[in-house]
């Protein structure tokens, strides 16, 4: 049993902030039903790099963080579709949504008029500027935030900053901070009752970037871009190598001898420029030219071994399908795969959530759902006949 066991979670949004949020709910146990527009379901369905699956409905965008849920569709401007959302509310006890702040309110069905329905409801809300301030009606991209929140100010070099960030990782960002929030007032909720989550992407996104705000906001360092190289010790940055690139990162002093001990270059730590970590950050390039003369010798992956060996943090820089391949990841069980996915016809391979709970992975039995593939279990179980789901259904309402 995962230890949101007994918990169920309506799950509203669309994309990836949300579903992503809902992703880590449902491998640790809850039980999450995603309620879905009629007729094209979440947006992220047809999204993604194969087009034979976005027409299916079922994009790799959309497969990546759904496993394990139940999909129903519903409409939410229908009358009979808002009364029956509340009905689902009356069991639930997490609702997740991440529409523009106002727009479950203009459908009856905001936080006010959720929270009467059912006083222990643990209602999160999320979005790029949260409930409040001169931006809260502003629509949010993952890119919008990154840029907001000074992330490609600081990300490349001089000659290539500000640069986006290579994955979404404002949205991603978002979704955790809302499955830790979910999971915390879910917590308190015996003792306080239903909450409000009011997740803002943008200060999510701020509140990971702990050294960079408070060296501005402390020291009055203003934030850099500054590449590959690590502005806090050197040498720690990338190192061109004889076949690839690696990432070296020798902090500490002992660390920083023994690493020119073995590349043969014993006198290094007693020269002015080097002797110190700041004389090290001066004279960064000028020491990057002479470790990579010996760097150059031996490829990347070959020198990780070794200086890992000795005492010294090294990794060489991989692509993702060779970091997914490797046994590091292969041999942890990090990667889930179901066979045959429906809406897929093939075998599946998706992520789980990079946690282990007593030395198992949190994991779930069931592929991404097809659109409303779950309609008439759940709606069935809040009693209605088949009858009355074959109304709803000819009515245009789920």
């Amino acid at each position: 049993m995962g230890p949101l066991e007994g918990i169920r979670v309506l799950d509203l949004t669309n994309v990836l902030a949300g579903p992503f949020c809902c992703h880590q709910l449902a491998h640790f146990g809850a039980e999450v039903i995603k309620v879905e527009a009629r007729g094209r379901g979440d947006l992220a369905r047809d999204l993604g790099a194969d087009p034979e699956l976005n027409a299916r409905l079922m994009g790799t965008s959309f497969l990546a963080q759904n496993a394990g849920k139940k999909s129903v569709t519903l409409n939410l401007k229908h009358a009979d579709g808002k009364a029956l959302l509340k009905r689902m509310v009356e069991g639930a006890d997490v609702l997740v949504e991440n529409f523009r702040p106002g727009v479950m309110d203009r459908l009856g069905l905001g936080w006010e008029v959720l929270r009467v329905v059912n006083p222990k409801l643990v209602y999160c809300a999320i979005s790029g500027f949260g409930q409040d301030g001169p931006w809260r009606d502003r629509p949010a991209y993952d890119q919008i935030i990154q840029g907001l929140s000074g992330v490609m100010s600081i990300t490349g070099d001089s000659n290539s900053a500000p640069l986006r960030v290579g994955y979404p990782i404002a949205d991603t960002i978002g979704g955790l901070t809302a499955a830790f929030a979910v999971a915390a007032a879910l917590n308190g909720k015996a003792r306080t009752g239903g909450s409000f989550i009011d997740v803002s992407m943008l200060e999510s996104v701020l509140a990971t970037m702990g050294w960079v705000v408070s060296n501005w906001l402390i020291a009055g360092m203003l934030p850099a871009a500054n590449g590959n190289e690590n502005v806090t010790a050197s040498p720690s940055a990338t190192f061109q190598t004889g076949a690839g690139l690696l990432n070296i990162s020798a902090n500490k002093q002992e660390q920083w001898e023994i690493l020119c001990t073995y590349l043969g270059l014993p006198k290094l730590p007693a020269r002015p420029e080097y002797r110190t970590r700041d004389d090290r950050i001066a004279n960064r390039l000028a020491l990057k030219a002479e470790l990579e003369a010996v760097l150059i010798t031996q490829p990347a992956g070959a020198w990780a071994d070794q200086l890992n060996d000795i005492g010294v943090p090294a990794g060489a820089v991989l692509s993702v399908p060779e970091i997914l391949a490797h046994p590091q990841i292969a041999g942890r069980d990090f990667l889930a795969t179901f066979a045959d996915a429906p809406g897929v016809g093939r075998d599946l391979r998706v992520a789980r959530t990079g946690v282990k709970l007593d030395g198992e992975a949190p994991s779930v039995s069931d592929p991404p759902p097809l659109l409303g593939q779950h309609n008439r279990e759940i709606y069935g179980a809040l009693g209605l006949s088949a009858a009355e789901i074959e109304r709803l259904e000819a009515g245009g309402v789920i």
